[in-house]
Order: structure tokens, then C-alpha cells, then sequence
């Protein structure tokens, strides 16, 4: 858990630099910062979804998270929580700033690659190295996004800290069925919902995000019962 709560610390740091710093920044610098972020972003999920070996199971894992995650209103939860934090902490009730910035950093800092490989191999042997420069690479990203996004990219720190220990706490349990194979498409599907983020942040979609996320979950199960398929 050291990782874990290694990248929880930088995400603080990274967004309170920001954070400081953010008065003194033009908004249209800050405007300027939040585009390159964004295309930064789609092309992070676009070299992360590359890493997927079989467009069946992606595609099989997307319908299942999609339909799981709509059902189960993932995007709606998590931006309650952020309205809730933007009710508490607001003060010149400049609505949607702070949910905002909350559910794009949770979902930013999450669902990559290096969140679910770092937090697996910290799990299984102990080994933080990926985590710890997922963190160096975390408060820099959180550092920009506060510039534009506010306070809200602070509080995903506790996403983080949560969404992370999870995996970290539940790799010995999952670690029969995590193949290479099985953690490619687990990358791959992670990607596109980081593509999808990048688009909603350049104003071109609005993908609620955070309904995919089972998708991370159905795709090692879906590639085990593909290989039991003749032709998939």
C-alpha cells in the first residue's frame, strides 16, 4: 500500500501547486493548458487501447460494463459525490466546477495502465517502483488540471486512494485469472474510456465515463470464456 498512498500524497501536492498557483494564470493560458491536457489524454488512450490483442473481447467487455454501469449509475454516483463536495467546499457558487474537476481527475488518474498493472504488481510482490513514478507523473497532471479545473482535481485524491487499494488489496485473489493476455485487455478497455475522457474535455462528447467502468471487471472473465471457443 506504500505506492498507493504514495500517489494519494502527490495528487495533493500536485493540486495544491496548482492551485496556489492558478491566480496568477490568465484564463486563457489556463484555457491553452486544459486543451494540451486533453490532447495529451486522447493520445494516452489511444497507445493504451493498441495493447488489446482481441477486438471480441473488447467489444463483449464494453456492451457488459456499459450496460452494468448504466444500471447501476456509476456516472450519476459519482457526480452526486462530487455535488456533494462542491455543496460543502464552494463558495462563489460557481456550479459545476468542482464536480467537474473531481470526476475528470478520478477517472484520469484510474483507468490507465499504469494504475492497474502499478497497483497489481504492488499487491502481488510488493514491488511500488511503477506506482511511485505513476505518482511523479500524477502531481505534475495534477498540478495543470487544478489550474483549470479547481479544487475538485484535490478531492480525487481520496478516489484514488480508494479505487487503488482495491486492486492492490484484491490482487492475490484475482491473480489466477490475470494473465498477460487478461491484463492487455484490461489496458485496452481502460484506454478507451481514457479516449472518451479526452474527448469530453475538448468539448467534443459528452460520454458519461464512469458507466464503463465494469468494463475493466468483464474483460479477463470475458477472455477466459473466449478461449473456451473454438474461432475466438
Amino acid at each position: 500500500m506504500l505506492g498507493v498512498l504514495a500517489n494519494t500524497i502527490a495528487v495533493l501536492i500536485g493540486s495544491t501547486v496548482g492551485l496556489l498557483c492558478k491566480k496568477g494564470i490568465p484564463k486563457k493560458i489556463s484555457d491553452a493548458i486544459m486543451t494540451g491536457i486533453a490532447l495529451c489524454t486522447v493520445y494516452i488512450g489511444i497507445s493504451g487501447a493498441l495493447k488489446g490483442e482481441n477486438t471480441i473481447v473488447l467489444i463483449i467487455s464494453m456492451v457488459l460494463g456499459a450496460i452494468c454501469g448504466t444500471l447501476l449509475d456509476l456516472d450519476g454516483c459519482l457526480t452526486r459525490l462530487g455535488e456533494f463536495v462542491e455543496r460543502k467546499f464552494s463558495k462563489n457558487g460557481s456550479k459545476g466546477s468542482i464536480a467537474q474537476g473531481f470526476i475528470t481527475a478520478s477517472l484520469l488518474f484510474c483507468v490507465g495502465a499504469m494504475t492497474i498493472v502499478g497497483s497489481l504488481t504492488a499487491g502481488l510482490t510488493g514491488d511500488n517502483e511503477m506506482l511511485f513514478t505513476k505518482s511523479v507523473l500524477d502531481l505534475i497532471s495534477a498540478s495543470m488540471l487544478s489550474v483549470s479545473l479547481g479544487i475538485g482535481v484535490m478531492f480525487s485524491a481520496a478516489f484514488v486512494l480508494v479505487f487503488q487499494g482495491a486492486i492492490a488489496l484484491m490482487a492475490g485473489f484475482l491473480e489466477p485469472i490475470l494473465t498477460t493476455a487478461a491484463i492487455n485487455e484490461i489496458i485496452c478497455a481502460g484506454s478507451l474510456m481514457i479516449l472518451a475522457l479526452g474527448m469530453n474535455m475538448l468539448g467534443v462528447t459528452k460520454i458519461k465515463v464512469a458507466n464503463y467502468l465494469p468494463a475493466l471487471l468483464f474483460a479477463p472473465l470475458v477472455l477466459h470464456l473466449a478461449a473456451l471457443i473454438p474461432g475466438l
